[in-house]
């Protein structure tokens, strides 16, 4: 077993954590799943959106609330027959904060996966 790893400091040119990077309105779990699923879909019905999170109605709608208010997803509500809908999506702004993120993500599990050797451990 090895001791501790020295971390030395940092250069005033090495860029930031990727971890700063993460914005809390996109990263929270539930956002990240609509945003993910409203990507996946021109335009993604409330229920589905409720059963796949397996959310409440009411967690859900603060959740979207969150989103809209950011403008990173629209909410439009309507009929289908004689029943009430409501539909989300993905707005500009919600596809490049998402692509961001996970971009973001991307440079975390860079930087586990090339510093994580069973040496290491």
């Amino acid at each position: 077993m090895t001791g501790p790893v020295d971390i030395p400091a940092p250069d005033e040119t090495e860029s930031p954590h990727p971890v700063t990077g993460l914005d809390d309105v996109v990263h929270q779990r539930v956002r990240l799943g609509i945003l993910t699923i409203a990507h996946e879909a021109r335009r993604v019905e409330f229920g589905y959106l409720r059963t796949q999170l397996e959310l409440t109605a009411g967690n859900l709608s603060k959740h979207l609330g969150v989103l809209e208010a950011a403008g990173l997803v629209e909410v439009e509500k309507g009929y289908a027959g004689r029943r009430g809908r409501t539909w989300i999506t993905l707005t500009a702004a919600g596809s490049t904060a998402l692509a961001e993120e996970i971009a973001r993500l991307k440079l975390l599990i860079t930087r586990i996966e090339t510093t994580d050797t069973t040496e290491d451990r």
